[in-house]
């Protein structure tokens, strides 16, 4: 399964980014493969509709769950529409979220 964290750089070490749609990374960890891939969020820079435009992305990684610090109100029911879970935790570095799983 592929679980995509948000984060504020592209290691293991950076912290989990507390914003979903305007996060400067994504981590994508493949619970199976145990490998982490850092791809730069191409819709941070967005004028409007960040947050739709990141679940759209998201989901085009075939990714099973979202560890944000907060989601927009918009992304619940497109999240829900996919079945991607959505699970909120803040503070933790990336490796910390990973342990989790």
């Amino acid at each position: 399964m592929k679980i995509a964290i948000t984060s504020e750089g592209n290691s293991l070490n950076s912290l989990i980014d507390p914003r979903f749609g305007r996060c400067s990374f994504f981590a994508i960890y493949d619970t199976d493969t145990k490998n982490t891939e850092f791809i730069l969020n191409p819709v941070k820079e967005s004028l409007e509709g960040a947050g739709p435009a990141a679940v759209q992305f998201i989901a085009s990684k075939e990714v099973k769950k979202i560890v944000a610090g907060e989601f927009g109100g918009k992304i619940k029911s497109l999240l829900d529409n996919l079945k991607i879970d959505m699970l909120k935790d803040n503070g933790k570095t990336i490796s910390e979220i990973i342990k989790q799983f």
